[in-house]
């Protein structure tokens, strides 16, 4: 079977799996474990990629990230290399330690995300290394714990998984604990580890053959599609960056960049947004998962607000900024 290129664009859910070679244990003791787990915290905070979930393994691990400022090809390089060397030295071996291509499959966030998360998490009780989701909240190799507030990963993502459970701490922790525990009754779960057509139309309950689809991904037609786009993005040439369109719509508005990639409520800041992303997916052609990490938005928030930009643009406001991001792009 042919090895598809890797979906290596910034902003993208990727859920990774990394096997040792010939299936032999990457980890053979705590010491191991807590020498992965301080190179990956390190490159977590270093880079700015989000971790979502986590789980360690005897011979392999997986991770949930969001890379959000460099591509996940080069986090994992440094992850992977810098963990082998330390763990060939510490045992006296030489040679390869990990299979030569790791796994990563794109996911769409809605609705695998918090999916995910609890698939992950349960790795460790399917395996039998704990029993059951009682121990599995103290369990010192999984990112659930962290959850829980029993242990610490800096660099793993809490707020964001725990704020769709609750809005007060004590009840998102309670209301997450019983949706592990729900999962951890439904076993193992195929489709979670790997994409294309099938897998994804039997979780979404679509028919095959009706949208578009891709092994390399979890998802929908239209997110499949979305993701195609990015990937082409990162190889436009010949028109304005959306930094520039960042740069341009915050003057226009006199404001500053970074107030223009803040949420808020604030009128003339929700405006600016609006017509930022209304230039950059409309006008430009830029995907909603290119445009969400840069604004800080959701990729359906970026839809929403391009819809009342373009009703703003209409209305009078930013016409200039149009008039010249067309001119850029018909440029010879």
């Amino acid at each position: 079977m042919p090895r598809f290129a890797r979906l290596d664009a910034v902003g993208l859910l990727q859920h990774v799996m990394v096997h040792g070679i010939e299936k032999s244990d990457i980890f053979l003791d705590d010491k191991d474990r807590y020498s992965f787990l301080d190179r990956l915290s390190t490159l977590l905070v270093k880079t700015g990629t989000s971790c979502f979930a986590w789980a360690l393994m005897t011979n392999h691990f997986h991770l949930l990230l969001r890379p959000e400022k460099s591509k996940l090809s080069s986090f994992m390089r440094r992850l992977l290399t810098g963990y082998a060397v330390t763990f060939n030295q510490r045992h006296n071996r030489a040679g390869h330690l990990f299979q030569n291509r790791y796994k990563s499959i794109v996911c769409e966030e809605e609705p695998y995300l918090l999916e995910l998360v609890g698939y992950i998490h349960l790795n460790p009780v399917r395996a039998h290394l704990v029993q059951g989701v009682d121990a599995l909240d103290s369990y010192r190799w999984s990112g659930h714990a962290v959850l829980m507030g029993n242990h610490t990963l800096p660099g793993q993502v809490t707020d964001e998984v725990l704020s769709r459970f609750g809005g007060r701490l004590s009840e998102a922790r309670r209301n997450y604990r019983l949706f592990v525990m729900e999962a951890a009754a439904k076993g193992h779960r195929e489709e979670f580890v790997g994409g294309g057509m099938f897998r994804s139309c039997d979780f979404l309950h679509t028919q095959p053959g009706t949208e578009a689809f891709d092994e390399r991904i979890l998802g929908g037609g239209e997110f499949v599609e979305d993701v195609w786009r990015v990937e082409k993005d990162a190889h436009i040439e010949g028109i304005p960056s959306l930094e520039s369109v960042v740069i341009d719509v915050a003057a226009r508005y006199g404001i500053s960049t970074e107030i223009l990639c803040t949420a808020t409520k604030e009128r003339t800041v929700s405006e600016a947004r609006a017509v930022a992303c209304f230039l950059a997916l409309r006008v430009l052609g830029y995907s909603g998962a290119a445009i969400s990490p840069l604004l800080k938005i959701s990729r359906a928030g970026v839809t929403v607000a391009a819809k009342r930009g373009e009703a703003l643009v209409k209305d009078g406001a930013a016409k200039d900024l149009v008039s010249n991001v067309k001119i850029l792009t018909t440029s010879p």
